[in-house]
């Protein structure tokens, strides 16, 4: 995408240092807007800042900030900080994620598993909270938030990233709903099966913990590559533009899902539960039973 539809736009980004998140920082910056980048990992923060601004106009700015977004205290500042930096905040994309713990739930470590829901879902609401008041006063705002394969099936041995990354979606579909009157747009982002670090993980922690099943298509995936990992980051330019603006708490898929023409479908999107979680009924499978008469 080389429009700059971002142009004079601010976004915070969340796990900016590396894979989608530094992908989608690097969109952002090409489609003109400014950007405050958070990591935990100082050196590659700076790092991916250098890079970045090469890239960024003069009236650009491209601000490094480390944060564990776990942290409400350090979240309140990361966010006081940009307000006083920018006189407005108008996106934020919740990125930042891990794996936890892999294996039986019987038998994974709970501090692994707790510290993934704090970082995938907490961190997440904890960014969301923080902002949501100024989207607000200024009567407009975008929340992006990266979901994945774990909000739409089960992931055995992976179930504290699967129940964390199901239950942000349900979140920003609540929270649509709740900012729906502030002209303030939250959505979900599925990007696709990618070629990053979370891959590696996988694969290095074997079968045994990760089961034959997810392993064989991690190493699949790993020897054929996975989805271009500008997808899902040209998906959410589109969604922090005004382009998108009316659409919200929605869960879309970069790969699968005609996002680039979803304008021309405002009115339906508006008026269903197309692209959002719900339960199947024994109808939605054509079976003749469950109904009550």
């Amino acid at each position: 995408m080389t429009s700059r539809l971002l142009e004079n736009r601010t976004a915070i980004i969340t796990g900016a240092n590396q894979g989608l998140g530094q992908a989608i920082a690097r969109s952002f910056v090409i489609a003109g807007a400014s950007t405050i980048l958070c990591a935990r990992d100082k050196s590659r923060l700076a790092q991916v800042k250098s890079e970045l601004e090469d890239l960024a106009y003069p009236a650009q700015r491209v601000i490094v900030a480390p944060c564990d977004v776990s942290n409400a205290a350090e979240v309140n500042q990361l966010v006081n900080t940009a307000l006083e930096q920018f006189p407005q905040i108008h996106i934020l994309v919740n990125n930042a994620g891990i794996y936890g713990p892999k294996g039986p739930i019987e038998d994974v470590n709970w501090e692994e598993w707790t510290q993934a829901i704090s970082v995938n879902m907490f961190g997440s609401v904890l960014f969301t909270r923080a902002l949501i008041p100024q989207f607000k006063r200024h009567g407009y705002g975008k929340v992006i938030q990266l979901s994945g394969g774990g909000a739409t099936k089960p992931l055995p041995f992976l179930s504290a990233y699967a129940a964390s990354k199901a239950a942000i979606v349900r979140f920003a579909e609540t929270l649509a709903e709740e900012v729906r009157n502030d002209h303030i747009d939250v959505n979900c982002i599925a990007p696709g099966m990618l070629n990053t670090q979370m891959l590696d993980e996988i694969i290095e922690a074997g079968p045994k913990r990760v089961g034959e099943a997810y392993y064989e298509l991690a190493m699949q995936q790993k020897n054929e590559g996975g989805v271009p990992l500008e997808r899902g980051a040209n998906l959410a330019v589109y969604l922090a533009s005004a382009e998108s603006d009316g659409l919200t708490g929605k869960l879309i898929s970069a790969v699968w899902d005609p996002w680039e023409t979803l304008n021309d479908h405002l009115s339906d999107l508006q008026r269903t539960d197309v692209y959002t979680l719900r339960r199947i009924v024994p109808h939605d499978r054509d079976l003749g039973w469950g109904n009550r008469e």
